[in-house]
Formats: C-alpha cells, structure tokens, sequence
C-alpha cells in the first residue's frame, strides 16, 4: 500500500565548479577533473534509482504536516480546510491518548460488517439509511499500530484505513445486499484514493467477520470484475480491475467521537443530513 506521495522530479547535478582544499591545483589539470567527474557521477547515480527519476518520499503530507507546508491536493466533494487544518496542528503537539478498541463480537441475534471506502463520513450515512442496519460507528482497522488517532492515521503512520462498521440484523438485511450498497457507493478500481482523497487511509477494503463473509466477498469481486471487462462499470470508476483490499477483520478503533454519525449531525457547517431508513437523499459530504 502507499501513502501520500507527490509526483517524481527529476534530480540535476549542480553547474557550480568543485570546490577542493588544494588551491594551487589548476582547473586545466587533466587528470584532477577527470577524478572530479567521475565522483560526480558516482555521487548522481547513487540519488537516482533505475530510470534517473528520484521519488519525493512517499510521506509528503507527513513532512508538511509537521512542518506546516500547505495541503499539496485541491478541493474535492468534501471541504478540506477545517479537516486538515486539525491535523497540522494536531501535529505539531504532544501525542494525544489514542483511540479504544471496540468490542469483536456484535450483540446476539446480530452480526457485524466493516467496510473502507474514502472519508468515512460519507459512507456511514449511506449506510445508517439501510433498512435492517441497527447501529454504525466509524473507525480505524488495517493497520499494525495500537490506538490509533485521526492524525496518525490521516499521516500514514500507521498503516490504518478508515472505516464504517454495521451491526445488522440479518433476518431484517442480507451481507450481500451491503456488499451491494458499499459497491454502489465507492470506486473499488482506485489504490488508496477515492476521488480527490488521497492516502493508504482511503483505501477501499472490506473487512470480513467470518468465513460466509469472506465467500460472499469473492463472488462479488469476482462478478464486477466481470463486469469491468465487458466495460460495465460504475460510470465514475476509474480503474478496468477491483483493487479493493480483501481480508479477515482485525483489531478495530472506535473514532473520536465528534466523527460519529457526523453528517447527521451536521457536520462543521450544522447542515444535517437524513439518516432515515430508506431515505435517498443525495449524500454531500463537507468538513
């Protein structure tokens, strides 16, 4: 998986004459320039990988989060400015307590389904709109690291994607048809980035609690994977291949708590959104 990265530059040697200790040595000396130039060369291959492109680190917002550079992508269907205004400042302070583990297990009688797909907001509405879904919270899953917070996880630190997770009554509402709506909603042929949302975080994954999860996954990866190859896609996917990460669900982060359920809530704008069963409002998602 990748973290945020810019795009390559290409690295150029310096024009400047070297510089030695030994004043007296002339510029005209053969033997002394050809030395000169061969370590220069030396010097540039050793920066330049393969193809003499150099790679920026892939850590880009990282190093501007911590150093205060701009947001390097523009806007998208969500504003960034308050949501990424909080993690520069959020990094340049000691680090906060991280976020709890939730439970593994759902209640009796019901299941649990978790699921990636860009900014979670967004996502955990579609879902809280699903008749036989009795409850969502948002979170972090994927990742190595313990505890986890918004930050850390918005900078690559940790490897963490954000997360909904359903607890759904399944006589009310089959697995299938949430693999179904979270299918709908996202582009699952993009790596780490849904739209403009950059980053290993909004990376598309499903997260499967048990073994008919996991099957019933593959077959609907491996029906739009059919699908792609006769070009009948999504009309807004990018991609010809489902790159959607696939794998057994681990340890989950409960969010802070001022994420969940946040465009009911109305988000930073106070403009609340319908969560009712049913509704087919379009989902706008702001900061």
């Amino acid at each position: 998986m990748l973290a945020l990265h810019s795009g390559p530059c290409v690295a150029a040697t310096s024009h400047r004459r070297p510089h030695t200790a030994a004043s007296g040595i002339s510029s005209s000396s053969t033997n002394s320039s050809a030395a000169l130039s061969s370590v220069r060369r030396s010097a540039v291959r050793t920066m330049l990988p393969a193809g003499g492109a150099f790679q920026q680190p892939r850590r880009s917002f990282s190093v501007a989060a911590m150093f205060g550079f701009k947001w390097p992508f523009g806007g998208s269907e969500e504003s960034k400015g308050g949501k990424y205004d909080d993690i520069l400042k959020s990094a340049r302070q000691p680090r906060k307590r991280g976020c709890e583990l939730a439970p593994r297990e759902a209640p009796e009688g019901l299941k649990l389904a978790t699921f990636g797909g860009g900014c979670f907001w967004g996502l955990e509405l579609a879902f809280q709109r699903v008749p036989g879904v009795v409850k969502t919270t948002v979170g972090y899953s994927g990742g190595k690291a313990a505890n986890p917070t918004y930050e850390e996880v918005c900078m690559g630190f940790t490897g963490h994607t954000e997360v909904v997770q359903c607890t759904f009554d399944p006589d009310q509402v089959t697995y299938r048809q949430l693999l179904d709506v979270f299918f709908n909603r996202v582009d699952p042929t993009t790596l780490n980035r849904q739209g403009n949302d950059r980053g290993t975080q909004y990376r598309s994954a499903v997260y499967t609690h048990d073994e008919e999860q996991l099957q019933q996954a593959q077959q609907k990866i491996a029906e739009v994977n059919e699908q792609l190859s006769q070009g009948l896609g999504g009309v807004k996917w990018l991609g010809r291949k489902v790159v959607t990460e696939l794998a057994p669900c681990g340890d989950y982060y409960l969010a802070e708590a001022y994420h969940q359920q946040y465009l009911e809530k109305g988000g930073r704008m106070g403009r609340g959104q319908s969560a009712a069963k049913g509704c087919t409002d379009p989902i706008r998602c702001y900061g």
